[in-house]
């Protein structure tokens, strides 16, 4: 177990995080999960577990905490680090703008200097399709496009730590080579139905509120603006499954051993755009429910459409989605009922 190659995930209890380690075992890393469970359930840790071949070292901390950070990074010898820990609801980040800024930037800004410290090189970065803001291309978006003003707080915290990370590989004695990964639409849950989706405040994102209406716990799914420029006048968003995504991190760990560059921006989707209503249909259809649907005016920080173009990915890291949006949409499903079954039991217990 000495030999194994250890990987810090900040925030690995989270709904990509935890894929993300289930997928680092397959691979033969150790993940060092650090997470503070604001927003995650301690139970996922034993699911986690049992998907693991390898366990992942779990620390329940805050990866603000200089001193706690810099205990693992004295204890265990890190290879690279995932940073996934942020605060990453759009709506929320309206809200609550000087968190936003806070903790995204300040955990970055942490393991970053400790990286340097330890003499680690590999950081894998979760970014966000957000800061492209809003562009005017109706074909798939690259990472070379420039990017707009954010429409959030949340798509703007993403933008300075990307910059961030623009100047540190030009500092003086920096050792970081940064890979950001600009996710799209993460959806679905691992095929067993043991981790997926599911955050302890009132989930905002639209595949959980969907699943949360289609079993009648919800009410009717809001769906925000029929009139934008689409084909049927609701946003189109690119829906990645989030098994796909968290292998993308796998890649990008693989090809930091032979970038040529300091610092490199993938891309992250499938290159496909669903509209909203689009995404109720299949999901309908493909799991036989019906989903109660409420049209709403247009939502502050929306953009009308966006997704991927992903030749650079799959060109240089050979990475490609193997999951359809029928299977993204059936793995969401399979988990919500998991979820209702579970919470019965305990009712019932």
């Amino acid at each position: 177990m000495e030999d194994l190659k250890n990987i810090l995930v900040t925030g690995g209890a989270g709904y990509i995080g935890s894929h993300t380690v289930v997928k680092l075992s397959e691979a033969g890393y150790r993940a060092i999960i650090v997470d503070d469970f604001r927003n995650s359930h301690q139970s996922v840790i034993e699911n986690i577990q049992f998907l693991c071949e390898i366990p992942p070292v779990l620390f329940k901390k805050d990866c603000t905490d200089a001193v706690e950070m810099k205990k693992i990074f004295s204890t265990y010898p890190i290879e690279g680090v995932i940073h996934f820990a942020a605060l990453k609801s759009v709506e929320e980040s309206i809200e609550e703008p000087h968190a936003y800024f806070e903790n995204n930037m300040n955990s970055l800004l942490l393991v970053t200097k400790l990286m340097n410290e330890f003499g680690v090189s590999k950081l894998v970065f979760s970014s966000s399709c957000t800061v492209y803001g809003e562009n005017d291309i109706a074909a798939g978006i690259n990472e070379s496009c420039p990017l707009q003003e954010a429409k959030t707080p949340y798509g703007y915290s993403k933008q300075m730590a990307e910059k961030f990370l623009h100047y540190l590989i030009k500092s003086k004695h920096n050792q970081v080579k940064p890979i950001i990964l600009r996710y799209f639409n993460p959806i679905g849950a691992h095929s067993s139905a043991l981790i997926g989706e599911n955050p302890i405040a009132e989930p905002k994102n639209l595949l959980p509120l969907i699943c949360k209406s289609a079993y009648g716990l919800n009410g009717p799914i809001k769906v925000f603006g029929d009139d934008y420029d689409t084909k049927d006048g609701s946003c189109i968003r690119d829906f990645i499954h989030v098994v796909d995504l968290a292998d993308a991190h796998i890649q990008a760990l693989a090809y930091s051993e032979r970038m040529e560059v300091s610092l490199d921006i993938f891309n992250v989707g499938t290159g496909e755009g669903h509209s909203v209503l689009e995404l109720l249909e299949i999901f309908g259809e493909v799991n036989q429910v019906d989903v109660p649907i409420e049209m709403h005016d247009r939502r502050e920080g929306d953009i009308p459409y966006i997704y991927a173009d992903t030749q650079k990915i799959q060109s240089l890291l050979g990475w490609k989605p193997a999951y359809s949006i029928q299977d993204a949409l059936r793995h969401s499903w399979m988990w919500q009922l998991k979820l209702v079954a579970k919470e019965d039991l305990i009712l019932e217990l």
